[in-house]
């Protein structure tokens, strides 16, 4: 029976525990808060409140493992380097130690790819981060990376925005109607439902997928196409657009490697 280790257990890590439980995996994961100690119980049989940069902690929890999976995240802006740089650094000086594991996916952001100005981008472009904190994403990356070798892969999957049970995109935007909102409307938007992430990662870790795939639905819709559609489905207010303001992510994210390598998106287009 195969053992896997969730480093970091929120919206994504949570539900893909459920679903590894489900098929009756070996389940450890890690959370930063014990008041979710009970909850988590439920869908795994191990639970262990650790940070993820203590070595220590997190050498005991990937003893035995066969896969690894990263879905940390980081309470507020300030704590980006901890959450995911040295989470990073600290699994990849351990992984040294443990050597059963055979796989490692981390769910990162296409959010690396910066400004483009609405040009196509795919795996192969150049990260180009916006802030200090889009920079410490594309380190993590370059980190975890390094861990590969001959025996261990390294899986890295891109996510658009992130939206499903419990963050439905109307609850997402809702005090956004009738508001007014930095760019011009024209920008890309990228998203990607979490019935996706989960089947995606359980692809990668079925299939053992190495390097980096962008994983966004097929729905290539402006910010301003994207608003109005969700806004007009629930009857509230279109938005106003500034464009004296400009955002930070304008890009296409292209999905065809994942397409290519055999994943079919459970969600192509977008549920508003």
């Amino acid at each position: 029976m195969k053992n896997i280790a969730i480093i970091g257990c929120g919206y994504v890590g949570t539900e893909m525990a459920r679903y590894w439980h489900q098929l009756g995996y070996v389940l450890t994961v890690t959370t930063r808060t014990p008041d979710r100690v009970a909850e988590l119980e439920a869908v795994a049989q191990g639970v262990v409140v650790v940070k993820g940069n203590d070595a220590i902690g997190l050498r005991s929890v990937l003893e035995k493992q066969d896969t690894v999976l990263v879905t940390v995240g980081a309470a507020n802006r300030q704590m980006y380097a901890e959450a995911y740089l040295e989470t990073a650094q600290t699994l990849v000086s351990v992984l040294r130690e443990v050597p059963r594991v055979r796989q490692v996916i981390y769910t990162g952001s296409y959010g690396v790819y910066g400004d483009k100005d609405g040009a196509w981008v795919d795996e192969s472009s150049p990260v180009a981060p916006a802030n200090e904190n889009i920079q410490i994403l594309c380190d993590t990356e370059k980190v975890l990376l390094s861990a590969a070798r001959e025996n261990l892969r390294v899986c890295i999957l891109r996510l658009g925005g992130i939206y499903g049970p419990g963050r439905e995109i109307i609850k997402i935007f809702r005090r956004a109607a009738g508001t007014t909102r930095p760019g011009k409307g024209t920008e890309a938007t990228n998203w990607i439902h979490l019935d996706d992430i989960v089947g995606a990662i359980a692809f990668s870790d079925d299939r053992q997928l190495e390097g980096i795939y962008n994983l966004v639905d097929d729905e290539h819709l402006t910010n301003r196409e994207f608003l109005d559609k969700v806004f007009a489905k629930h009857s509230l207010p279109n938005v106003t657009w500034d464009a004296r303001s400009k955002r930070s992510y304008n890009a296409w994210v292209s999905n065809q490697k994942i397409k290519a390598a055999g994943y079919q998106l459970i969600h192509p287009q977008r549920m508003v």
